[in-house]
C-alpha cells in the first residue's frame, strides 16, 4: 500500500490535525504513546487547558491502534498532573539514596554538571564520563539525543542490551532484517495464531486485539509461555514451556513437520540455505527429547506440530519474553525456522513478526552526532552496570573507573540485574550522578543533582514502531509544569557549558526531527504530523519475502553465522537446537525464576500512580500449587526467593497453569515496597547471553524458602 493509504483524517476537521467535541467545547489533539515501541500507540488527548488534559484515547487513524490503548495510557492524567511530580532542578544535601535535597537554580545546576565532569574527565580522561540512558521515552530527538554529547566529548560509549539485543540477533540470523509479515492480516486472513513469549494482554494489548478479532472468525490461538498469563487464559492451547527451552519445543515441532510430510519442499529449495541438513539434523531431536526438556507431554508438542503445519496461514507473532535468556538469540532464532519450514510466509495471514524497525528509512546521524563517532573509546554494556560501578576490569574493558554519569529515561537502580552491585556502586562518594528525571526515582535518590523533566505530552519528538509500521510525528499537547525542561534543552545547555560543538546543539527539536526526515527522503515533520503518520508498509511480496530473504543469496539461513554477531558466537550449535547454557535449576537453587511484567506497570514507569499500585497489589511469587503443597506455603505466605546474587522477600500464591520448579515474580516494584529494602532483581543475572550480550532477566535459578 502506499503511504497515503492510512493517512489520518481528524473525525471532525478534515482541514487539520485537531478536532473539538462540539458538545463540550474540549479540544481533543493528536499525540503518540512513547512508552512502548512495539505498539507505540496513535493517540488522541482531550486537552482542557494549556496545562492540563483529560482523558487519553487510542486514535483510528491508523490501522493498528485502531482506537485501543492500554489501561495505563488511558489514565495518563493521573500520572502527568501527580502531586509528586518533579518540579525544580535540585542538589543533595544528605547522604546518597537519603532523599535529602535542596532547590536550585537551572544555571547553577548545569555549571555544577559541567565542573564535575570537567575535573573527573582531568583527573581519569574523557572515558570516566558514561552518560546512561533507555527506553523510558521511544522519541528518537529525546531518547538518543544523549549520544551526540557522548560523541561530541568522547565520552564512553553505551552498548544498550536491557531489551532486544537477543532478540534482535536471534531473528535477523535468520531472516536477515528486522521486519516481518503486518499484524493487521491477522483479522481476516490467519487462521492460526501463536503468540510466542510475550504477554500481550499486559503488554502490548493491540495485539491481543487483533488476535481476538482472528479467534472470534474460527482461528485458532496458541500461546507459549513458562505461566498461564491472561493471554494464555484465551488461549485454546497454552503450552506452558520450562523457562530457557522453547529452542527444544521449536526443534521437536520441526521433527514432526518433517516426519510427518507438512514441510513444503518447493520452498525450502527456493527461499532457505541448507533444508536437507536441517531435516537430516531434526531427525534426531524427537518430541520425546523435547519433552523432556521443555517438560511439555510428547502428546502436546505433536498436536501442536501438527496444528500448525495443517495451518493454510498460520502467523507467529515472537515477543521478546522468551529471549531474555543466556540462549535466547538461539531460541528466537528456532522460533523463525517454522514458517520457513513449513512455507506459511506464503499466505496472506501468514508467516511471522517480531519487529519492523529496519524498514523505515529515518537517518539518526543528526540526532546522535554519528559523525564524531571515535571507535576506539570503550563501549559499556548497560546491563553490567553494578559490575562497572563496582570496578569490574572487564565489564570496564579495562579502562578507568567510571566516576561521572549523566542518566536519563531510565532508573537502574530499580530495572537493572544484580542490584546489590547496582546500589553498592552508586553510593560510592568518588561517583558524581546527575539524573534529569520525572519523579524521584530510587535511582534519582542517589543523585548528586536532580533534574526535572518532561513527559510526552509536554515535548515534541517523532517515533519509529515495531509492531506496525507507521513512523509518526508529535508536538507538545500541554506546557511543561514549574521548570520541567526536555532531554533536548539539557544535552544541549551541558554542550555549551562543556565546549561540545556540533550543530545540533544549536537546533530546536523541531528543526532536528525536519532536517532528518528531508535527508531520509520521507514526509517533512509538518506534513507527517498533519497526516498522522507516514505508512512504510512494504506491500505483501517484501513483507513476507516472497522477493527473497534479506541476505545477498536471498535465502532464510537454517545455518546463520553466529561467530559474526560477537565472539561466543563460535560456541552456538550450528543449526537449531537446546542451547543448554542457562541457569539450570540445581539441588540448592531448585526453582527457575521468570521476573514478567505486571498488567499495570511499565518496567518502573506507573509504579507512583495509585491505581497502578492498587491493583497490583503487593510483589507476588506465583508458585504451582503442587510446590506449594510440598512446602507447607499457604496464600499470603512469605516466602524468601534468593541465589548467589542477593535475595529479597515477597508473599507467596499457589497458581496453576505453570510446571513445578517454575516461579513467576510479576512487575518491576520499587524496592521500597519489599521488606529487604530490594527488589526482585536482586537475584537477576547481569551475564551477557551469547552472542553479542544482552540480558537474561528470564535465566535465573533460585531458592524459596518459607518464612
Amino acid at each position: 500500500m502506499s503511504p497515503d493509504d492510512h493517512a489520518y483524517v481528524p473525525h471532525s476537521d478534515k482541514g487539520g490535525a485537531q478536532a473539538k467535541h462540539q458538545e463540550s467545547g474540549i479540544t481533543t489533539v493528536p499525540s503518540v504513546c512513547p512508552h512502548d515501541c512495539t505498539s507505540t500507540c496513535a493517540l488522541e488527548v482531550e486537552r482542557l487547558s494549556p496545562t492540563r488534559i483529560g482523558r487519553v484515547r487510542g486514535s483510528m487513524r491508523n490501522g493498528y491502534t485502531a482506537g485501543v490503548i492500554c489501561e495505563k495510557v488511558a489514565r495518563y492524567a493521573e500520572r502527568i498532573h501527580h502531586p509528586d511530580r518533579l518540579m525544580k532542578p535540585m542538589r543533595r544535601t544528605g547522604p546518597k539514596g537519603s532523599r535529602q535535597f535542596a532547590e536550585i537554580s537551572w544555571s547553577d545546576a548545569l555549571d555544577i554538571v559541567a565542573e564535575q565532569f570537567i575535573a573527573k574527565a582531568r583527573q581519569h580522561g574523557s572515558e570516566t564520563i558514561w552518560p546512561y540512558y533507555y527506553a523510558g521515552t521511544m522519541g528518537l530527538v529525546q531518547r538518543d539525543g544523549i549520544n551526540r554529547l557522548r560523541n561530541a566529548m568522547k565520552y564512553s560509549r553505551f552498548m544498550g542490551t536491557i531489551c532486544v539485543t537477543l532478540s534482535d540477533t536471534g531473528w535477523i540470523a535468520g531472516v536477515g532484517a528486522k521486519r516481518g509479515a503486518d499484524v493487521r492480516e491477522v483479522d481476516e486472513h490467519s487462521d492460526l495464531v501463536v503468540i510466542w513469549g510475550g504477554n500481550p494482554v499486559n503488554t502490548q494489548v493491540n495485539v491481543m486485539t487483533h488476535a481476538m478479532k482472528a479467534k472470534k472468525r474460527g482461528a485458532k490461538l496458541v500461546v507459549v509461555d513458562p505461566y498461564r498469563t491472561g493471554t494464555a487464559e484465551q488461549a485454546d492451547v497454552h503450552l506452558a514451556v520450562r523457562p530457557g527451552t522453547d529452542g527444544a519445543l521449536a526443534v521437536g515441532v520441526m521433527h514432526v513437520l518433517f516426519k510427518e510430510g507438512y514441510a513444503d519442499w518447493d520452498y525450502l529449495r527456493k527461499y532457505t540455505d541448507a533444508p536437507d541438513e536441517l531435516a537430516a539434523h531434526v531427525a534426531t531431536r524427537t518430541p520425546e527429547w523435547a519433552s523432556k526438556i521443555t517438560g511439555l507431554s510428547v502428546e502436546e508438542i505433536v498436536s501442536f506440530a501438527r496444528l500448525y503445519g495443517q495451518a493454510k496461514a498460520a502467523f507467529i507473532r515472537c515477543h521478546h519474553g522468551f529471549s531474555r535468556s543466556r540462549n535466547g538469540a538461539h531460541n528466537m532464532h528456532a522460533v523463525t525456522c517454522l514458517p520457513a519450514v513449513t512455507g506459511a510466509w506464503k499466505a496472506k495471514g501468514g508467516g511471522a513478526l517480531y519487529g519492523h524497525t529496519g524498514m523505515y528509512p529515518i537517518s539518526k546521524k543528526l540526532i546522535e552526532g554519528q559523525d564524531m563517532i571515535d571507535p576506539s573509546i570503550r563501549e559499556l554494556d548497560q546491563s553490567r552496570l553494578g559490575q562497572i560501578l563496582t570496578g569490574d576490569a572487564a565489564a570496564l574493558k579495562n579502562g578507568p573507573p567510571v566516576t561521572g554519569m549523566l542518566i536519563q529515561n531510565t532508573n537502574p537502580a530499580m530495572v537493572c540485574p544484580e542490584l546489590e552491585k547496582v546500589h553498592a556502586g552508586f553510593r560510592r562518594e568518588d561517583l558524581f550522578t546527575c539524573v534529569h528525571e520525572q519523579f524521584l526515582t530510587e535511582t534519582a535518590a542517589y543523585a548528586d543533582i536532580v533534574l526535572p523533566a518532561t513527559m510526552f505530552l509536554e515535548h515534541d519528538d517523532f517515533y519509529t514502531a515495531s509492531g506496525h509500521t507507521y513512523f509518526q510525528v508529535t508536538k507538545a499537547v500541554i506546557e511543561p509544569p514549574g521548570e520541567c525542561r526536555e532531554n533536548h534543552y539539557v544535552i544541549s545547555e551541558l554542550a555549551r557549558r562543556l565546549g561540545a560543538t556540533h550543530r545540533g546543539f544549536d537546533m530546536t527539536p523541531w528543526e532536528i526531527m525536519d532536517e532528518a526526515l528531508k535527508v531520509s527522503g520521507m514526509w517533512d515533520a509538518e506534513t507527517n504530523w498533519r497526516k498522522g503518520g507516514q505508512d512504510f508498509h512494504l506491500g505483501f511480496e517484501t513483507s513476507h519475502f516472497l522477493d527473497g530473504f534479506a541476505w545477498p543469496d536471498k535465502k532464510f539461513r537454517f545455518k546463520p553465522d553466529w561467530a559474526a554477531y560477537g565472539p561466543r558466537g563460535k560456541e552456538m550449535p550450528v543449526l537449531p537446537d537446546h542451547f543448554d547454557v542457562i541457569d539450570n535449576a540445581t539441588e540448592e537453587k531448585p526453582f527457575r525464576l521468570v521476573a514478567a511484567p505486571a498488567r499495570t506497570f511499565l518496567n518502573s514507569t506507573f509504579t507512583e500512580t495509585p491505581s497502578s499500585q492498587k491493583r497490583e497489589v503487593r510483589p507476588t511469587a506465583l508458585m504451582n500449587p503442587e510446590d506449594c503443597a510440598a512446602m507447607g506455603i499457604a496464600e499470603g505466605d512469605r516466602v524468601e526467593v534468593g541465589n548467589e546474587r542477593g535475595k529479597t522477600i515477597v508473599k507467596a500464591r499457589p497458581k496453576s497453569g505453570q510446571q513445578r520448579g517454575v516461579v513467576i515474580v510479576e512487575g518491576i516494584w520499587p524496592n521500597r515496597n519489599f521488606e529487604t529494602g530490594i527488589g526482585i532483581n536482586a537475584v537477576t543475572s547481569a551475564e551477557p547471553g551469547w552472542p553479542n550480550g544482552g540480558a537474561v532477566f528470564h535465566d535465573t535459578a533460585v531458592w524459596i524458602r518459607k518464612l
